[in-house]
């Protein structure tokens, strides 16, 4: 049978894709349904400020898989091309990073993914998985899906979240006959878009009602794109036989359906997980890739939906959930700041594998922060964030964001404004005397760039690549032999000439 060792445990890697983390019903979220959800964080520790390490897909998801930051790893943008040899070269963007899977099998795990991949060579299994189940992309719609399977495309039947919880299931059923600890991740495409006509009708119908006052539709941001791509994908995809007009509402109702279908697929996985008797050797993680607005600060998307690009909490905070009966205490919301980069070093130590961290990796154990054996002011004072020249430092009461090289430059008094609605570097928000806003901005700029300078690679420094969050085409730095590593930005508003 698979380990029901408690102290190496099954593990369990649930991953949405642009899931917001006001998006569950325990995190606040009264109008979404998500009870599998609210009863995974009822059986462990949520984390209410767990942050992604930049808010675009494959950035984020290769650094929860290597522990490392974009401007280390050089993954800085969603990958478009280097997927599929269809596309031109196949590239393996984390070829020269070993990932935390690499570890547990080397220490006895068998292991597994189902879903989305986007880091490359899709074809090749990589990362020691030895089950390879994965979408062929970065995303696409959600029904009757060709994926790969163990390095050959096929056809797939039905609606794409739950033929990637059927794969994982049929995984765990396989490895539950066998003595060896397992790790599966199960990462879903869901909620990224599109939204209209994919999902479980009688799902979508169910939200008719719903008044979405936990998606306000502030007025549109000033660094909105021209075109709001998030949307337009949508609306492309559209059943040709619709008879209902599209609005926002149609795009919501889209969006939290294709939430409640994860939840729904969350509840399969743990009826399995404790019909084979696995529950208390079994560590089971939720979380999300990056953050997303619909509709908040004007923005529909995460942190490439604007130019520049933004970092507001909306699109850099996850769901986070770790639960394991027995081990990890229940019930717990923990205030603690803590980011995609300690993933890897928690998982390891979780499961008893002893590894040296790299140099370049920032992350630690969030092991004494569950079990409560260490405080959230002791081993959180600042979380990072980047996405291409954009980085971001916070703390629980302030947020700088720093431009590279001209800006704009925000800051936000998280105290008084949670909602990051007021800018304090635009004179007409400004609240705190000059001099001493002058010497905050010092501090915390000085801060973050002790930071990126100690876990940042010199030649993958997302500063100086030209990340314009329309795709990474081709590794950066020296290994992107002169040419461009990333598609042009096109058809964004001219705000450089905006006030700084």
């Amino acid at each position: 049978m698979a380990s029901k060792d408690k102290n190496k445990p099954n593990i369990v890697f649930i991953l949405t894709d642009d899931q917001g983390h006001w998006a569950m019903g325990c995190a606040g979220n009264d109008e979404i349904r998500t009870p599998n959800m609210d009863a995974l964080a009822d059986r462990g520790v949520r984390f209410e400020n767990f942050f992604c390490v930049s808010p675009v897909c494959s950035p984020s998801r290769a650094s929860l898989m290597t522990g490392k930051i974009p401007s280390c790893h050089g993954v800085q943008d969603w990958i478009k091309v280097g997927n599929m040899h269809y596309e031109g070269q196949a590239i393996e963007y984390l070829k020269d990073h070993k990932g935390y899977t690499d570890y547990l099998a080397e220490n006895g795990y068998v292991c597994g993914i189902s879903g989305k991949w986007n880091l490359g060579d899709s074809l090749k299994p990589q990362k020691s998985f030895s089950h390879w189940f994965v979408h062929r992309a970065s995303g696409s719609s959600y029904n009757d899906i060709p994926m790969v399977r163990e390095g050959d495309v096929v056809e797939t039947k039905g609606y794409l979240t739950d033929v990637i919880t059927e794969d994982a299931l049929e995984f765990i059923d396989s490895q539950s006959q066998h003595d060896n600890p397992f790790y599966i991740s199960i990462h879903y495409t869901a909620p990224h878009s599109p939204y209209i006509d994919q999902h479980p009708g009688d799902l979508v119908a169910s939200y008719d009602d719903c008044e979405f006052k936990s998606c306000p539709q502030d007025p549109t941001h000033e660094w909105g794109q021209e075109y709001p791509i998030t949307l337009q994908y949508s609306d492309s995809l559209a059943s040709p036989e619709r008879t209902r007009p599209i609005d926002v509402k149609e795009h919501l109702k889209g969006y939290y359906a294709s939430i409640t279908a994860v939840d729904n697929n969350l509840g399969k996985i743990v009826k399995k997980i404790e019909s084979l008797n696995l529950s208390e050797s079994t560590l089971i993680i939720f979380t999300g890739d990056n953050g997303f607005n619909c509709g908040h600060h004007g923005i529909w998307g995460k942190g490439n939906s604007t130019y520049p690009h933004n970092l507001y909490d909306t699109s850099v905070k996850v769901p986070a959930i770790f639960s394991q009966p027995g081990r990890i205490p229940q019930g717990v919301v923990s205030s603690a700041l803590v980011s995609g980069y300690d993933v890897m070093p928690t998982l390891l130590d979780h499961a008893g594998v002893t590894f040296t961290p790299e140099e370049k990796m920032p992350g630690r154990s969030l092991g004494p922060i569950m079990q409560g054996t260490s405080s959230d002011d002791e081993e959180s004072v600042f979380v990072f964030d980047e996405l291409g020249a954009a980085r971001m430092i916070r703390t629980k009461e302030w947020k700088y964001i720093h431009r590279y090289p001209l800006g704009p430059c925000e800051l936000y008094d998280l105290t008084q404004d949670p909602g990051e609605k007021y800018n304090l570097l635009d004179k007409q928000n400004a609240k705190l005397d000059s001099p001493d806003q002058d010497d905050l901005v010092a501090k915390l700029k000085h801060q973050m760039e002790l930071w990126f300078s100690k876990y940042s690679d010199p030649d993958k420094d997302g500063r100086h690549s030209g990340v314009s969050g329309r795709g990474q085409i081709n590794l950066v730095g020296l290994q992107s032999e002169g040419k461009p590593s990333f598609n042009p930005l096109e058809k964004v508003k001219n705000i450089l000439s905006h006030e700084r």
